[in-house]
């Protein structure tokens, strides 16, 4: 019997090897007193997420409060009726209700709100699916810069600005936070599906871990966070946090890392992430906080952790660890938490996925999509799925993420510090340990040699109506299609569901390899303006359907 009198766990059936593995796994507060965590750092309250995002909206004219005046003003004709602009050209007395007429809190789906966001996937002629895709809101404080005086200045004796567009507040008070995920797996399903459903989880569990707090209010001080001011823009934004426990935790995970996987991760320096918001100096003040960045960073790393682990414990003679969670106690969750996972599968899951993540937060309640609306818009990106975004003024397509391929120097110069080899195969495409991707969640049979899910960060201050929309997609179209093929496909769509269903339509009716192809479509503040930018949708036109007639064209497999 080993563990805390608490909590027991029986090991007669078990090998020593496995006893060993469970300590070092499940349980690593027994391999070295220097990293014990408290039991009152785990939070005990699960975060929420929600696949809908919460919006006000008037009281239909034709069902009125019943709170409001009994004049039947709401059964006018069409044509003396008033829209509903907040704003009234003429005033009759029977009108001013609608002025300031109370709203209501709707719940709105992402996936049925076609004309904000859109979402389209297919096979291919693969056997099956591995692609998967997230969006919804999570439960995260802002990491918005904050608005402008001008914008939340109250002008007493006007009438109130409409209603109409305003987005609805989280628990904490925050503006909602938007979280859009695409997975590309390979060897399986496994992986991509567990990314799908548990890496936003372990985002919001890491946020209330390190005690992360909005970029929008003061702390304790009476301070708002460095780097938060509209005009600031040298610093990342670093936003109140637990920096002792924070430094704690991320020993802990490198600790594991090593552990577990040794090779690569045994040079892992330094032993708590460099862009912490506690490395970060202000006229010689230390900072004491953390960033987003640090954040995903941790949150990446550790889910990987946990898949990975669960995969390494699995033997298939032993029924007794098939299925059970690693770190059900261990820092994210409590030790009355555990969460019914099957990670992986019951066999051991040999293959990985990659992951591109993008969150959107507004300093306002008005949503990201409104053209008079400024965002922040975070990206965390493994592997090759990719991330574009439209420019409003010129049209083009601007990438946001890049490839994680061995022909990337940045990827080949790291590698190759670790005595990684790289292979050229029949197709002239550089691979390792038969990868075409140097990071990605999961493949555990590589992790030694260098392939991590160490994220590449990008965050872009977007201002109101700066990019007319956002694309994530899979590799089955952006090896496919070029950028500027992918944004101009959408630009001639009337909403962002068709211009995601007219991605993959066309990139699997010109593709060679056949291979799947998901793509996701987000509305931004410029989208009404899409094709006045450049050339519109013209630039690429010609080419497009050059290459719709090749692929359509019968003698095509003669070739």
């Amino acid at each position: 019997m080993i563990g805390s009198p608490a909590k027991r766990v029986s090991v007669q059936a078990w090998t020593l090897a496995d006893q060993y593995l469970y300590i070092i796994l499940s349980r690593p507060r027994y391999y070295s007193s220097k990293y014990i965590v408290p039991d009152d750092i785990r939070p005990t309250k699960r975060r929420e997420f929600h696949d809908y995002f919460v919006t006000h909206l008037p009281s239909s004219s034709l069902h009125p409060d019943p709170r409001g005046p009994l004049t039947p003003f709401h059964k006018l004709p069409r044509s003396a009726s008033v829209p509903h602009t907040g704003e009234i050209s003429h005033s009759p007395t029977a009108f001013q209700p609608l002025v300031d007429r109370d709203t209501t809190v709707v719940r709105i789906p992402l996936r049925s709100a076609k004309h904000h966001f859109g979402a389209h996937s297919s096979r291919g002629t693969r056997p099956y699916n591995e692609d998967a895709y997230q969006a919804g809101v999570i439960d995260l404080p802002s990491f918005a810069k904050r608005p402008p005086a001008s914008l939340t200045i109250r002008r007493t004796g006007a009438n109130p600005a409409p209603r109409e567009s305003r987005g609805a507040d989280t628990a904490s008070g925050d503006p909602q936070v938007f979280y859009f995920g695409i997975f590309d797996g390979h060897g399986g399903t496994e992986c991509s599906t567990f990314l799908k459903d548990w890496l936003h989880e372990y985002i919001q569990d890491t946020a209330a871990a390190f005690e992360l707090q909005s970029s929008l209010r003061q702390d304790r001080s009476g301070h708002f966070p460095r780097g938060a001011e509209p005009s600031s823009g040298a610093l990342p934004i670093v936003q109140g946090g637990n920096s002792k426990r924070i430094e704690e935790l991320e020993k802990i995970l490198v600790q594991n890392w090593k552990t577990l996987v040794g090779g690569y991760f045994k040079r892992f320096v330094p032993a708590h992430f460099s862009h912490s918001g506690k490395d970060l100096t202000v006229e010689g003040d230390a900072g004491k906080g953390v960033t987003i960045e640090e954040i995903l960073e941790y949150a990446f790393l550790r889910t990987d952790l946990e898949f990975v682990s669960a995969q390494a414990a699995k033997r298939d003679d032993d029924f007794m660890k098939v299925g059970q969670p690693m770190h059900q106690d261990d820092i994210l969750y409590g030790p009355n938490h555990t969460r019914s996972l099957n990670i992986g599968g019951v066999n051991r899951f040999k293959g990985g996925s990659t992951a591109s993540v993008a969150l959107i937060s507004t300093p306002t309640p008005m949503p990201f999509w409104h053209p008079n609306a400024p965002s922040s818009l975070l990206v965390s990106h493994v592997g090759d799925t990719r991330i574009l975004l439209c420019s409003t003024e010129t049209g083009q397509a601007i990438p946001v993420t890049s490839n994680h391929h061995p022909s990337s120097p940045v990827e080949a110069s790291r590698l190759r510090r670790y005595a990684a080899t790289f292979v050229t195969d029949s197709f002239g495409e550089e691979r390792m340990s038969g990868l075409a991707n140097t990071r990605s969640f999961g493949d555990v049979q590589s992790k030694r040699i260098g392939v991590s899910a160490e994220p590449e960060i990008h965050r872009i201050e977007m201002g109101p109506a700066e990019y007319s929309f956002l694309v994530l997609m899979s590799d089955g179209v952006s090896g496919t299609l070029l950028d500027q093929e992918v944004v101009d496909i959408v630009k001639e769509a009337r909403t962002p569901d068709q211009g995601a269903r007219d991605v993959v339509s066309f990139a699997t009716e010109v593709t060679r390899e056949g291979d799947n192809a998901t793509c996701l479509v987000v509305r931004l503040g410029g989208w009404e303006r899409r094709l006045e930018g450049g050339l519109g949708s013209l630039g690429t036109k010609e080419s497009r359907e050059w290459r719709r007639q090749e692929a359509t064209d019968p003698r095509r497999s003669r070739r």
